[in-house]
Order: structure tokens, then sequence, then C-alpha cells
């Protein structure tokens, strides 16, 4: 039996096959359903700010930032460790950087994060805090902090808040933009970096919502997305 192919069947074929091949050298493919994907390829540090003798700020109810702040990075590790991307965690337990001795433990402490930024040589910084401002307990909501001197860091900082604006307005009734910071870690490489300061612990409503589990799950599914359209 002989099997007939019509010419312009081939040139479809061909010309699927060429836009394959291409996806698949700039680290993007086409999934089962048709849908464009990315490979992992791209490497995010998230850093757990603060850590042992360093806790951070403290809460009217007692939540400790320093724990709050990695077991957001830990959820949101893990998110995207299951979805497109590479992950560096610079800090993965209680403990902080700094080693045994006290001594000036804060320098040493912000030196080996800097270390594994470095190491890890990534395409983008995300460092998880907390804010407190007792002067005014009702401030409130999530914002995103970056590098005035990093293009890119102003972007990445748009993209997460544009996301992260929506639980704003959801639970706070109004949005922010992001906002130019000079701090160490977001000074300490030419990475684009960020800083998401998920709430204010001065707050109690958002001291309550930020230790609820489902809070947690709709803030880092907010940092995942972000991160999604910024790439």
């Amino acid at each position: 039996m002989f099997i007939v192919v019509k010419k312009k069947n081939l040139i479809i074929v061909f010309v699927a096959l060429t836009l394959v091949l291409a996806l698949a050298g700039t680290g993007i493919a086409l999934s089962a359903t048709g849908a464009i994907a990315l490979h992992k390829k791209y490497t995010v540090v998230i850093d757990a700010g603060h850590g042992g003798a360093d806790g951070g700020v403290t809460g009217k109810n007692g939540t400790r930032e320093a724990d709050l702040n990695l077991e957001i990075a830990r959820l949101l590790e893990k998110k995207l460790s299951d979805g497109d991307f590479k992950t560096v965690m610079t800090r993965k337990d209680e403990k902080g950087l700094y080693g045994d001795s006290l001594d000036k433990f804060k320098a040493r402490d912000f030196a080996e994060r800097k270390r594994i930024i470095r190491e890890a040589n990534p395409d983008v910084v995300i460092s998880v805090h907390a804010n407190k401002f007792p002067q005014s307990p009702s401030r409130r909501g999530i914002q995103v902090f970056y590098n005035p001197a990093s293009e890119e860091g102003k972007k990445l900082a748009h993209d997460l808040q544009d996301r992260l604006n929506v639980l704003n307005q959801k639970y706070v009734g109004k949005t922010f933009a992001p906002l130019k910071g000079e701090y160490y870690m977001l000074n300490c490489t030419e990475k684009p970096s960020v800083i998401v300061e998920c709430g204010f612990l001065s707050n109690e409503e958002d001291e309550k919502l930020l230790q609820t589990p489902d809070y947690r799950e709709e803030l880092t599914d907010a940092i995942v997305l972000g991160l999604t359209d910024y790439f």
C-alpha cells in the first residue's frame, strides 16, 4: 500500500519541527497541551532574613520575624522548585549564618549571605522580611523594595508588587507602589534583587494573617506569579 503525503502537509510538519527545535534552544518547550512552558533554567536565591541571635522584629502577639521569614521562604522554595525554577536558600534553618561566635555576628551573617549569592550566580534574589512601625499601628500591607540603581531590580519589584497588590486590595483595601531602598541585601550583588516585606507585625490584623497557613499560601503563590511575569 502506498501512502501519499501532500506537499502542504510536509511544509506544516517542517515548520512545526523547526519551531520546536528553536524553542528548545531558548529553554522553552511545548507542553503536552500545546502551551509554552519554561525549562528550569532560571535560578532564584531565596533569602530568609535574620536568624539565630538576630530574631528581627516581634509582633504584639509574639510572632518572631526570623521564624516567619523562614517559614515563608521554605514554602516559596518548594513551590518554585516544583515549578520552573532552580532555587538556592541562604538560610535553611533557625540558625544564623555567622557561625558560633557572636562577635560582630551581624557583619559576618551579611558576608555569608553575599558569598552564597555570588556562588549561586542567580538570575534574581528575593529577600523575605516582615515590617514593623509601632509609631503607626494602622500601617499594614505587603511592600516590595528595590535598588534604585538597578533597572532590572525595579522591573522585578513592579512585577512582584502588581501580583501582591491583589492581596493588598483584598485584605487592606488599597494597593502600593514598590519603593526604592538602600539596604545591604539590595546592594551586595549586581543581580536583580528585591526585599519583600510580607506585612507589618506592628499591625494586629497583618500579624494574624501572617500566622495563617492559607494566607501564606496566597502570599507565596503571588510571588511565584510575579516571578513568572518577570521572566
